[in-house]
């Protein structure tokens, strides 16, 4: 499993309908892909960086073939609505490597 998690921050006073469609269609884009197990976006609370999106792939091929099969194309359109744009890429702890819950 490989979890990617790219933020950004948004451009002051872009097109919030234009970054809402370009969102739809990345979305989109990212849960047809192969391999791609969830989707998650969040807004930061507290500042910068405002937006962080997190997938989860089945393995880090996947991964590497919607990066360089898909994405560039939207990125490209995304530059017109963000900036500071940054991704790294997350697998699991060899000390913790399934999720801990606290018991019930």
């Amino acid at each position: 499993m490989v979890e990617s998690h790219m933020t950004w921050d948004l451009i002051p006073g872009i097109d919030q309908q234009g970054y809402g469609a370009w969102a739809k269609k990345a979305i989109g884009s990212v849960l047809q892909s192969s391999g791609v197990i969830e989707f998650r976006a969040n807004r930061n609370l507290a500042g910068s960086p405002q937006i962080l999106v997190v997938t989860e792939w089945a393995a880090l091929s996947d991964w590497a073939n919607f990066a360089e099969k898909v994405w560039p194309s939207l990125e490209s359109e995304g530059r017109s609505f963000f900036t500071n744009f940054s991704t790294v890429l997350w697998g699991p702890s060899p000390v913790v490597p399934q999720p801990l819950h606290p018991p019930k």
